[in-house]
């Protein structure tokens, strides 16, 4: 696949999750607004608020300023910047929030549908750029941003489903890339080790420790596993992604482990590869 057309696939795994979010919102009821989620100090409202937020900076929206108070769930200067659209947009009606997504959203759709980025290396227009995103990065991560969101409403609000879109495959194989760090690095395994992780749904990805102790994917073929591993861990889809991506309705105990218990439960533990 070249650089051009896996750019456009992005775009398209964007446009679709779009879609999906802005018809969840439309079915939500006032009430399911104000329900927790899964993310430490933010409610529905507040995950379609960050949501419209960026979107809108992708779109061409001037840039937003609040003041972000000291809050146990803000950890990082990601952390606060992400709150900025939580906070303008604490008050405004859920309408205006939706169609917010949807007029920017459709706006910058437009344009990339006229012409993507001739680089995908090239830093990322806007607030982007500036902190290190290349016009790939951004096009990568925006469509597992909305589908985890997507997911984390779903969750709340008690409407499960979306679980094989391509935002939810998009997402599974992004956030899988991240094992081999979370092997050598997080779970500590010694040089030589090896890893087989088995999500349905994805071929087999197999990772292993360097001599210098960095995690690495071990088949430039994805599709030939490694031979005998250490360990090996296997699961469905929603399980491994609710893990990866730190949501505290995961549920380790969904996770089969063959070989090196000990490991391989460390692993699953460390398993967050999230901001």
């Amino acid at each position: 696949m070249t650089s051009t057309e896996q750019l456009k696939t992005y775009v398209d795994t964007w446009w679709s999750a779009i879609g999906d979010l802005i018809t969840l919102l439309e079915e939500l009821p006032e009430p399911d607004w104000d329900l927790a989620t899964d993310l430490p100090g933010w409610d529905v409202r507040a995950i379609a608020s960050h949501v419209a937020h960026l979107e809108g900076l992708s779109g061409g929206a001037p840039r937003e300023e609040a003041e972000v108070p000291e809050s146990d769930h803000i950890r990082s200067p990601m952390g606060q910047f992400t709150e900025i659209g939580v906070l303008t947009r604490r008050d405004a009606p859920r309408a205006a929030i939706i169609d917010e997504i949807r007029r920017y959203s459709s706006v910058r759709h437009d344009e990339l549908f006229a012409s993507l980025p001739e680089d995908p290396g090239a830093p990322a227009p806007g607030v982007f750029g500036a902190i290190g995103w290349s016009n790939a990065k951004l096009l990568r991560n925006r469509p597992l941003d909305l589908w985890l969101h997507e997911q984390d409403i779903r969750r709340a609000t008690g409407r499960p489903g979306n679980l094989d879109t391509a935002g939810a495959r998009h997402t599974a194989d992004y956030l899988l890339e991240g094992v081999g760090f979370v092997l050598a690095k997080k779970a500590g395994a010694d040089p030589g080790t090896t890893l087989l992780v088995e999500v349905e749904g994805h071929t087999p990805r197999s990772f292993g420790v360097t001599p210098d102790g960095k995690g690495v994917p071990l088949t430039n073929s994805l599709a030939t596993p490694v031979e005998a591993p250490t360990v090996t861990l296997s699961t469905d889809r929603e399980t491994y992604v609710l893990l990866a991506g730190g949501r505290s309705s995961a549920d380790p105990a969904r996770v089969k482990i063959d070989g090196d218990t000990t490991l391989g439960t460390k692993i699953v533990e460390n398993l967050n590869i999230t901001p």
